[in-house]
């Protein structure tokens, strides 16, 4: 059962593969008891399965049930238990607990690296930091550890495993982050190569997804905002298709097309997806957030402008505004290995 729910997963049926995730982890409770490996691997694939669907509080209150029964059966340092630390690490990332993520990650990484600097595991772990870096503006850090772990996939796994796509999506998405542009179009261009022409992952994967988004913020960043509305639409649509319309990721989509859109000063189209996103943040992700409260700030500077160009006295010189644009642009996303 738990297979298959893992399979159901990777077609993207995450609501199915909770169902059945919930179901295994009774049975493996009833049967071997809280604390046997095979329930825990359990709890750890459902907290997974809550995730992806955008349940971040609950995914992270298991994963944190899972790493302290995990610490007490096997130990601080087991496989397992560094494990359940990084993706209790992400699942706090998800929720914009930035500071204490990168505690984590940081812990997992020098008990991981016991294992050898090349090891798949150590190097998801500085994967992981990295992101966690950049997610606070260490930008400068990130790109340097994005970049050793991108030479070590390389190095190890080829040009083409779904992992060095992964890095090297991440390290273009940090230097969008340093105003490197063209640098990080050409990186994502490449990254999305690979991933559809070489077939690695599929026009439909998330990550294949991802790669698309961030080029389209890449695109748009350097003022070519035809070309960037038209694959944030293109994402758009795949992501309502393969994740639901409320899934966070969709819901970045919905917020990048909405800022392109307000960019070309199209303010109708903006507002009413700008509104949408917002919507879906509140309510996915809280309103504390830092992407809701950059979402609401770009929806009520949009919804300003608006407000002022509709009065009589001030058509005459905001006909051409686009708006406050000392608001970030959306953030482009990272990826992850579990």
């Amino acid at each position: 059962m738990n297979n298959l729910a893992l399979a159901l997963s990777d077609q993207g049926k995450y609501a199915e593969a909770e169902k059945m995730h919930r179901e295994t982890l009774a049975l493996m409770e009833k049967v071997s008891g809280k604390e046997h490996p095979h329930t825990l691997t359990n709890m750890n694939n459902l907290a997974l399965a809550l995730s992806v669907q955008g349940k971040y509080a609950e995914a992270e209150k298991m994963h944190r049930e899972t790493l302290a029964l995990r610490e007490k059966a096997s130990g601080k340092e087991h496989p397992h238990t560094l494990t359940s630390m990084n993706n209790l690490a992400q699942a706090l990332s998800k929720q914009g607990k930035y500071a204490e993520a990168e505690k984590m990650h940081r812990e997992t990484l020098a008990l991981r690296e016991v294992s050898g600097k090349e090891h798949p595991h150590t190097l998801t772990s500085m994967n992981d930091l990295a992101q966690a870096l950049s997610d606070q503006g260490k930008y400068a850090e990130a790109e340097k550890m994005h970049r050793e772990t991108l030479a070590l996939r390389e190095k190890v796994s080829g040009k083409e495993h779904p992992h060095t796509l992964t890095s090297m999506n991440n390290l273009a998405a940090t230097l969008s982050d340093q105003r490197k542009y063209a640098e990080a179009e050409k990186m994502h261009q490449e990254t999305l190569a690979l991933a559809l022409i070489k077939k690695v992952l599929g026009k439909e994967h998330p990550h294949t997804l991802t790669s698309m988004n961030n080029l389209a913020l890449a695109l748009s960043d350097q003022g070519k905002y035809a070309e960037a509305e038209k694959m944030h639409q293109e994402t758009l649509a795949l992501r309502e298709k393969v994740s639901g319309k409320k899934h966070p990721d969709t819901l970045l989509s919905v917020y990048c097309l909405a800022y392109t859109l307000h960019q070309q000063g199209q303010h109708k189209e903006a507002l009413s997806l700008y509104h949408r996103a917002c919507i879906g943040y509140e309510e996915k992700l809280g309103p504390s957030h830092p992407t809701t409260r950059a979402c609401l700030s770009h929806y009520s500077s949009l919804r300003q402008l608006c407000s002022l160009k509709s009065a009589d006295s001030s058509r005459s010189h905001l006909n051409n505004a686009q708006g406050d644009f000392t608001h970030a642009p959306p953030q482009q996303q990272s990826q992850t290995v579990i």
